[in-house]
C-alpha cells in the first residue's frame, strides 16, 4: 500500500526554504544584532541603557501579544499566506530606519513594528510548517531549520558591525532590510508549501496508494480548549518564560557587559558572532538528540549549560572565559525554540499546533522582553550586571528543575510500518 519515496523528500527542501528565512529573519537583524547597535542608540539617543533596552521591551511585547492570533492565522490559512506578506512588510519597516530622527520615542515605534512583523515570519509558521512535513525526524527537521537562525546570528551581527561604522546605524538598518526584500523572499515564495497533502504524501516522505480524494490527512491532537486546560501547558509555559528570560538577559546585553570588562567593541562584536555559533551548535545538536533522547531531558542538559554560563558571568570572570560563558549562555537560546515546538507538537498533538505553538512561543518572547528590560533596569540601579546575573541563574534553575516534572509523550513518533493510511482500516488479527 506504500510506495516508493522520491529520491529527494521535498520537506527537506521546506526546511531549506525556512533556513534561509530565518537566517535573514526577525531573530539574527532585531534580537542578536541589537547589542551590537546598542552603544550607538544610547550615544546618538543621550539615554540610559534602561531606556534603549526599553525598545527592544516594546518588540518583545508586541510580538508576544500578536504570536496567539499569529498560531490562530496559520492553523486557518496556512504557512505561506502568514509568511510571506510579514517578511515583505519587515523589510520594509527596515528600510524605514534610514528615516528616523533624534528622538527616542521614534526608535521605540520602529523598533515595535519590527516586532508586529518579524513575529509572523518567526519559528512560529516555519516550526508548523516543518513539523507537519515530519513525524519521525520532527527533532533533527527542527534542528535544520533553525541552523539559519545560527548562521545569521555568527554573521548579521559582523555585517551590522561594518555598516554601523560605514554608513551610521540608520543606513545599516535599511540595508539589511534591502537584503531581506531580495535573497529570502524570493526563495521562500517559491519553496514553500503548506502541507505534504498538496504534494500527493505524507508526513517523512511516505508516499499513500490511494485515490486524491482519501489523500488529505486529520491531524491527530487536542483541541485548543483541552490544551488551554491541561496543567501539562501551563507547566511548560513557566519553564519557557523564565529561559526565555534569563536567555534573553544574557544574549541581549552581552556586549555591553563584556566591554565593561574590558573588551574592545571588536572583540565584543566577535562574542556575540561567539553567541551564533553556540546557537548554531544548538540548533543541530539539540534537534539530532530530541529525536533519540526523551525531549525533557534534553531540554534539562542545554538550559542548564546556559545557567552554567550564567554562573561564570555572576562571578565576574573575563576574557576567553567569558568568551566560554557566552557560548554557554547562547546554547539555552540555541536550543528553545527546537524545544518548544517538539514538547508542544508531542504532548499536545498537531490538530491547534499553530495556537497552542503560537501561546507558548509568545510566552517565550513575553520573557524574553521582561528579561532584557530588568537586566538594563538592573545595572543602572547597581552600576554592574552581577545581581542580575544572579536573578537569571536562579531563574534557570527553577525552569530546569520545572522541566523534570514532565511525564511520557502522549503523542510518540510512530514508525512509518506502522501507521495506517487515510480511509484504509488495519487488519485485525484472530483472536
Amino acid at each position: 500500500m506504500i510506495g516508493k519515496r522520491p529520491k529527494i523528500f521535498y520537506g527537506w527542501w521546506i526546511v531549506f526554504a525556512s533556513a534561509l528565512g530565518m537566517c535573514l529573519g526577525g531573530p539574527p537583524i532585531a534580537v542578536f544584532s541589537f547589542s551590537i547597535f546598542f552603544n550607538s542608540l544610547v550615544h546618538e539617543f543621550h539615554a540610559s541603557r534602561a531606556a534603549v533596552s526599553f525598545a527592544f521591551t516594546l518588540h518583545n511585547v508586541i510580538g508576544a501579544i500578536c504570536a496567539p492570533l499569529v498560531g490562530r492565522l496559520i492553523d486557518r490559512f496556512g504557512v505561506r499566506r502568514v509568511i510571506l506578506p510579514a517578511t515583505a512588510a519587515f523589510a520594509l519597516v527596515l528600510i524605514s530606519g534610514r528615516a528616523l530622527g533624534t528622538s527616542i520615542w521614534q526608535f521605540y515605534l520602529f523598533y515595535a513594528a519590527l516586532g508586529l512583523m518579524s513575529i509572523a515570519a518567526s519559528p512560529i509558521p516555519y516550526g508548523v510548517a516543518v513539523s507537519r512535513w515530519f513525524d519521525r525526524r520532527r527533532g533533527l527537521a527542527l534542528g535544520f531549520m533553525m541552523v539559519g537562525v545560527g548562521l545569521g546570528a555568527i554573521v548579521v551581527p559582523l555585517v551590522a558591525q561594518r555598516l554601523i561604522a560605514a554608513f551610521g546605524w540608520r543606513t545599516a538598518y535599511a540595508l539589511l532590510g534591502f537584503m531581506v526584500l531580495f535573497i529570502p523572499f524570493p526563495l521562500v515564495a517559491v519553496l514553500l508549501r503548506n502541507d505534504p497533502a498538496e504534494s500527493g504524501l505524507l508526513p517523512d516522505g511516505v508516499v499513500p496508494q490511494q485515490s486524491s480524494a482519501a489523500r488529505k490527512p486529520v491531524s491527530e491532537g487536542l483541541t485548543w480548549h483541552e490544551i488551554w486546560h491541561s496543567s501539562t501547558f501551563w507547566l511548560l509555559i513557566c519553564a519557557f518564560f523564565l529561559t526565555g528570560a534569563s536567555v534573553h538577559a544574557g544574549v541581549l546585553h552581552m556586549q555591553p557587559l563584556l566591554m565593561d570588562r574590558g573588551l574592545s567593541p571588536e572583540r565584543a562584536a566577535v562574542a556575540i558572532s561567539v553567541i551564533g555559533l553556540s546557537l548554531l551548535v544548538g540548533r543541530l545538536g539539540c534537534g539530532y538528540l530530541l529525536d533519540r533522547i526523551f525531549a525533557p531531558r534534553v531540554a534539562m542538559f542545554f538550559f542548564g549549560a546556559s545557567a552554567l554560563g550564567m554562573a561564570i558571568l555572576w562571578f565576574g570572570r573575563a576574557g576567553n572565559i567569558a568568551l566560554g560563558a557566552s557560548f554557554l549562555v547562547g546554547l539555552g537560546m540555541g536550543a528553545e525554540s527546537d524545544i518548544i515546538a517538539y514538547l508542544i507538537s508531542r504532548y499536545f498533538g498537531l490538530r491547534a499546533f499553530g495556537t497552542a505553538y503560537g501561546h507558548a512561543f509568545g510566552a517565550f518572547v513575553l520573557a524574553g522582553a521582561i528579561g532584557t528590560l530588568l537586566m538594563g533596569a538592573g545595572y543602572d540601579w547597581t552600576h554592574s550586571y552581577t545581581v542580575p546575573l544572579a536573578w537569571f541563574f536562579s531563574a534557570m534553575v527553577v525552569a530546569v528543575a520545572l522541566l523534570a516534572r514532565l511525564g511520557p509523550y502522549r503523542y510518540a513518533p510512530e514508525p512509518v510500518e506502522s501507521r495506517p493510511l487515510e480511509g484504509v482500516q488495519p487488519a485485525t488479527s484472530p483472536v
